[in-house]
């Protein structure tokens, strides 16, 4: 039996891959869309070096491959040279999100998670200081609008840097300064760069989800399954289970419970290994609220090929952020 599209992304976004699994692959789909959702250099890695040269056409794995091939040298620089910029900054406490955070503490290859753009959180006092401190390394405001609410962004014509003061909305001033009490020491990027805790970086990729009303590349799920899961792969900061009561007040408190369940709703619909993790933190909402979003959110977003954002963005963002 031809395998569907979602059965194809689920053999290739596993870190241990089933043998045999790709017969009747549907790659003239599967190619272009895995590309597109960030999902290439993960899927290369798989067909090159885990389910051997006959899992699939030549032409798939060649532009997989070269996605790849990619995606580790943009890796590398990009945080090769953010280190550079930042290793010897004393003195703040910056806390590094999303992609950067993520690429080697839930990924066993830095190359599997490409990195578009850095973001980063810190007190409202410290942006314009910090932005001024990369000016002296060729970052500048970024001309290109930001929808994803960061107070400013600069950029060196390479690089791209979100700085994110209130997170959480002007309301919400004292539960981000939380996100940065709590943050663990990255140290490989010296003594001002931290890490938010794991329970604040599921609610945070959860809060990127609403705000995009889930238009995102499906990568950001694969990014929640480790997180939710315990990055069993790994052995860092994200490689312990989730403390779920804490988890669970910290969503009432930020307002994001509709946004943490649809996106580990999503996660369950989308990796069945997974489903017992992301349902055991389910939020409790109302039966209504819950059917509501499974009928206009979580069924359509987990249907792979969609291209479009949600109909009605902003009214979704607001019901799922509480902003």
């Amino acid at each position: 039996m031809p395998l569907s599209l979602l059965d194809t992304f689920r053999v290739l976004a596993s870190f241990d891959p089933p043998r045999g699994a790709l017969k009747g692959a549907p790659w003239d789909e599967y190619v272009d869309w895995a590309i597109a959702q960030g999902l290439a250099p993960l899927a290369a890695y798989n067909l090159e070096y885990r389910l051997g040269p006959t899992a699939a056409p030549e032409w798939a794995r060649d532009r997989l491959l070269a996605v790849y091939q990619g995606s580790v040298n943009d890796n590398v620089m990009k945080l090769v040279n953010f280190k550079q910029v930042v290793d010897e900054l004393q003195g703040r406490k910056l806390v590094l999100m999303g992609a950067a955070a993520f690429a080697e503490a839930l990924y066993p290859h830095i190359g599997f998670r490409p990195v578009l753009e850095l973001q980063l959180l810190m007190r409202r006092m410290d942006v314009d200081g910090f932005a001024g401190f990369l000016s002296n390394h060729e970052f500048r405001p970024d001309s290109v609008p930001s929808h994803s609410g960061a107070t400013k962004v600069v950029t060196d014509g390479r690089t791209s840097i979100s700085l994110f003061s209130d997170i959480l909305g002007p309301q919400r001033r004292e539960q981000a300064l939380g996100i940065i009490e709590r943050a663990k020491p990255m140290k490989v990027y010296g003594p001002s760069m931290f890490r938010a805790d794991l329970e604040d970086s599921v609610l945070l990729v959860c809060l990127e989800h609403a705000r995009q009303g889930y238009d995102v590349p499906w990568l950001s799920f694969i990014d929640l399954r480790e997180l939710v899961t315990g990055a069993k792969w790994m052995g860092g900061v994200y490689s312990r289970p989730l403390d779920i009561p804490a988890l669970l007040a910290r969503a009432a408190e930020w307002r994001l419970e509709r946004a943490l369940y649809t996106s580990l709703s999503i996660v369950a619909r989308l990796f069945p290994e997974a489903a017992a993790d992301a349902t055991a933190a389910l939020p409790p909402l109302r039966r209504a609220t819950r059917e509501l979003l499974d009928r206009t959110v979580v069924g359509p977003i987990s249907t792979p090929g969609q291209t479009s954002a949600l109909r009605g963005l902003e009214r979704v963002r607001r019901l799922l952020t509480g902003q």
